[in-house]
């Protein structure tokens, strides 16, 4: 065990554990979205989706469980990271220049990241936690984006997403050793690609349910 101790209580192990989670979330967002599409569908193929899902039982109860505990370790971890790095450096550079590829996605990972969990706890509240009872996910989804306010929070945590998405994805593969010079351009152009269809794809679904569904 003090090979684990050692290993994730270093910077390196704590960059690597945020690596890992963090890929772990891309997968999710990728399956969650292709689930979400489903709506384009109608109302009916949207139910039977989310009937789908539930029906699953303890095996949805086992993945709702392991993305909670990589939530922890995703955000803990990055707490960490973010108040040792403060701590290093707690005289702010006068001048703040893009230098070393510095982009608006690696200079905003903390503040998004916080954002994002903001906005995951209010939707939540207002899709998982709600009393389900006599009613559908489609009228639950139908009623909540008809509040305009909701509907620009959602758009807005979309476009959240995609900032941190479009760093955090290449990163995580140049964390973990999977980094190549003739490779990398492909892959940032890869994660930039996922940041857009992730944005784009949560994005456009309370403005198609609002006004067009």
């Amino acid at each position: 065990m003090n090979w684990v101790t050692s290993t994730f209580g270093s910077s390196i192990g704590k960059k690597v554990l945020m690596a890992v989670t963090g890929l772990a979330f891309c997968g999710f967002l990728a399956a969650h979205l292709a689930g979400n599409l489903t709506i384009y569908g109608g109302k009916d193929a949207f139910n039977a989706y989310a009937e789908k899902l539930h029906a699953l039982g303890p095996v949805l109860t086992a993945a709702e469980l392991g993305l909670l505990l990589f939530a922890l370790i995703h955000i803990l971890t990055g707490l960490t990271l973010f108040y040792q790095n403060f701590k290093s450096r707690p005289v702010r550079y006068k001048v703040n220049k893009r230098a070393g590829g510095r982009t608006l996605g690696s200079g905003t990972m903390p503040y998004t990241g916080l954002l994002l969990l903001c906005f995951v706890v209010f939707h939540l509240l207002n899709f998982s936690f709600v009393d389900k009872t006599g009613t559908t996910i489609f009228a639950i989804v139908s009623k909540a984006f008809a509040n305009p306010l909701y509907v620009l929070v959602y758009i807005f945590a979309m476009i959240v997403a995609a900032v941190h998405v479009s760093h955090g994805f290449w990163s995580a593969f140049q964390t973990i050793g999977a980094s190549h010079p003739k490779y990398m351009p492909l892959v940032k152009g890869i994660g930039l690609v996922f940041s857009l269809i992730i944005g784009i794809g949560f994005g456009f679904l309370p403005i198609y349910i609002s006004f067009i569904a």
